[in-house]
């Protein structure tokens, strides 16, 4: 237990952030997860925040600090994403609402508090939305920049550009400015963007083995999935639909599963057409310094062989 990573997980669930949150916690000998900040983004923040709490009690962890951080951006107006995930953020599987009490303290303050009570370099951000709840912290708190480990983010695109418009990846796009405060941050960084995750396709057989686990987790999951993949199916006419935000967790308990470059990232925040497009010199064209490992690759079956099996735990 001594290993065990320690993190904080940042989200907005979301069916695939749901996913990531439920990998973490199948995952008690390597990860420690400290509490859940809930951020808005793929929905409102009252819904974001009901949704950890729907997962932590569906994973039987109600012992879980769970709080709600910023309802909006940080210079803009909140996008969501309902047209994938439905009104509830969590639609396909009917799911109870939660007992668990939302903690009184803001996401904000427990990030900066955390950080601030622990000893440096021993925990970890993992970011599954909007970057807001972060972005807010180092601008609140930029003495806790030095005590984070390392940020581990779902975020951005290059090859792939944008899936919210046509130049942006949806979590960077919703909050550009605090995307562009994390990313000029001294913190270590890894990118899991679009660009990996399209390659995380959930066939109809990968999500058969989910339900084949033959537990209430392993069902939810299936159904879950069912219902946020029909959107990128369509929009993209494939028989499958990618993943996104158990990558990041996938890299903690497996960053072998993964290959990237650390190259220079920057945020684009002022264009009306290519607003929270992540700059990111793959070639290394710019001559600005490197300040992220950014993703290109995983092996895809591994992956998948690392989700099924941990699941299997819950």
């Amino acid at each position: 237990m001594a290993d065990r990573k320690k993190i904080i997980i940042d989200t907005d669930p979301g069916q695939d952030d749901a996913v990531a949150i439920l990998l973490a916690l199948a995952s008690p000998d390597e990860i420690d997860v400290l509490g859940i900040t809930a951020v808005a983004g793929n929905v409102p923040l009252k819904l974001t925040s009901r949704n950890a709490r729907i997962i932590c009690e569906l994973a039987s962890r109600p012992d879980l600090l769970v709080f709600a951080g910023c309802n909006s951006p940080i210079n803009r107006p909140l996008v969501t994403a309902e047209h994938v995930h439905g009104r509830t953020g969590l639609d396909g599987p009917n799911l109870p609402y939660p007992k668990m009490q939302l903690q009184k303290k803001h996401g904000v303050d427990f990030i900066i508090d955390t950080l601030k009570s622990n000893k440096p370099k021993t925990i970890s951000l993992c970011c599954l939305g909007p970057l807001t709840n972060v972005g807010v912290a180092f601008t609140k708190a930029p003495e806790v920049m030095s005590k984070v480990k390392e940020i581990v983010l779902m975020g951005g695109a290059y090859f792939e550009v944008g899936n919210i418009t046509p130049a942006s990846e949806f979590n960077i796009f919703v909050d550009p400015d605090a995307a562009q405060i994390v990313l000029n941050s001294p913190v270590k960084k890894t990118i899991l963007p679009l660009d990996v995750t399209h390659k995380i396709l959930v066939t109809k057989e990968r999500n058969e083995a989910f339900r084949n686990l033959d537990t209430p987790i392993g069902r939810i999951v299936a159904e879950m999935l069912e219902f946020s993949e029909r959107f990128d199916k369509q929009k993209y006419g494939s028989h499958a639909a990618p993943l996104h935000d158990p990558s990041v967790i996938a890299y903690l308990l497996k960053p072998n599963l993964f290959s990237g470059r650390f190259i220079n990232v920057e945020i684009e925040t002022e264009s009306q057409l290519t607003l929270g497009m992540t700059v990111a010199d793959w070639w290394g064209v710019s001559g600005r310094k490197p300040n992220s490992t950014f993703i290109g690759d995983v092996d895809v079956e591994g992956f998948f062989n690392l989700l099924t099996d941990r699941l299997s735990n819950l």
